[in-house]
């Protein structure tokens, strides 16, 4: 049911530096002003980093076990690292298959939501003929169960971010793989943000009958979040104007090829926030209570955007830690309650540092 959306969405400007566009209205084109909000709640301090770990190759995934302990995947490698608190990480699978060209590879990897039963993670990752969902238990040489396999790869745009929402279901995040067709084509897992069962079958509430596509209309999804009440965004890498945040609704079409950035046509939901690309490159999202945070490659900076709750956005989004770690591939929200913030350095197109990669931990800003 694509429509309009009602948020605020900023105007052209690609001179603009480090801060969005000025907001316009869609329905009349006046400038509009948006609410001033005083601070995050939760706030972190990004004065106070602590270092978790060190020395890594082109990570990319981060998510956490039920007793606190990270997982991390490497791109390049297709090793998956657990790293328990105050501990380095070690390896503890190393999947198979991974065929690691440009941007594809060992990407997104998710937990599953009854872990401590089924024992279960899931990873996306790049294969030599496409993309594909696998799950698997933890082991040198795990036994990997192919789950959705048939996403469209390239050296770019593969997406790659998987994650378990609030209701249970398994969403993954794809790339048009290069053929900007593949978007708006809903025979096509490209382009899309996809909604499964934990086995990979279509949930019997999806928006098509028997698909598993959710939303269509995206360039390169690099990000999925969710906010209080289970509202869901996703980043989104632009072309050569606009990336973007959503506001992510069930069956909504997002514009591209078509679109990039704000469109103002009711066929499209137009997004929420959009940089242009020289500041953001978004890699990566997460909520913590009302803000929306986005990790930055080409922007070298971690994005703050304020949100209303209902999908919006509550203010202009402002940027911490610009050029201070260089390239940022993902932040999340780790169960000690810490901002966790991961570099990629490593990647081909950084300039890192003798430690990198890198991960950092923020301490939320006590009152």
């Amino acid at each position: 049911m694509p429509r309009k959306t009602r948020m605020l969405a900023p105007a052209a400007a690609l001179a603009v530096a480090a801060v969005l566009a000025a907001p316009i209205s869609p329905a009349t084109g006046a400038a509009v002003t948006p609410p001033a909000r005083t601070a995050a709640d939760p706030a972190f301090d990004f004065t106070k980093p602590t270092v978790a770990a060190t020395n890594l190759t082109v990570p990319w995934g981060l998510a956490f076990l039920p007793d606190g302990s990270a997982l991390i995947s490497e791109r390049n490698s297709a090793r998956i690292l657990q790293m328990k608190p105050g501990s380095a990480p070690v390896e503890v699978a190393k999947l198979t298959g991974v065929t690691p060209t440009g941007e594809g590879g060992l990407l997104g990897i998710a937990v599953s939501p009854t872990y401590e039963q089924d024992g279960y993670v899931y990873a996306y990752y790049t294969a030599a003929s496409d993309n594909r969902i696998v799950r698997f238990k933890l082991a040198a040489s795990p036994q990997q169960q192919v789950i959705f396999s048939g996403i469209p790869k390239n050296s770019y745009h593969d997406g790659g971010r998987i994650h378990f929402g609030p209701d249970g279901k398994l969403y993954a995040g794809t790339g048009d793989a290069g053929r900007t067709a593949h978007s708006q084509d809903r025979n096509s897992p490209a382009g899309k943000i996809l909604r499964m069962n934990p086995d990979g079958s279509a949930p019997a509430d999806n928006p098509i009958a028997g698909s598993v596509v959710y939303t269509l209309g995206h360039r390169n999804v690099q990000g999925l979040a969710w906010g209080p009440g289970g509202v869901m965004y996703n980043v989104e890498l632009g072309n050569n104007r606009w990336d973007e945040v959503n506001h992510i609704e069930a069956g909504d079409n997002y514009g591209w090829p078509n679109v990039e950035g704000t469109g103002g046509e009711p066929t499209y939901h137009d997004p929420l926030a959009v940089w242009s690309t020289r500041e953001a490159s978004p890699s990566g999202g997460a909520v913590a209570g009302d803000t929306l945070y986005a990790a930055a490659l080409g922007g070298r900076r971690l994005w703050t955007v304020p949100l209303d709750g209902k999908g919006g956005a509550a203010g202009a989004p402002t940027a911490v830690l610009q050029g201070t770690y260089g390239r940022l591939r993902t932040v999340a929200v780790g169960p000690d309650g810490w901002l966790w913030v991961m570099t990629s350095n490593r990647d081909g197109r950084g300039q890192p540092a003798a430690t990198d990669d890198r991960i950092l931990r923020f301490p939320r800003v006590t009152p």
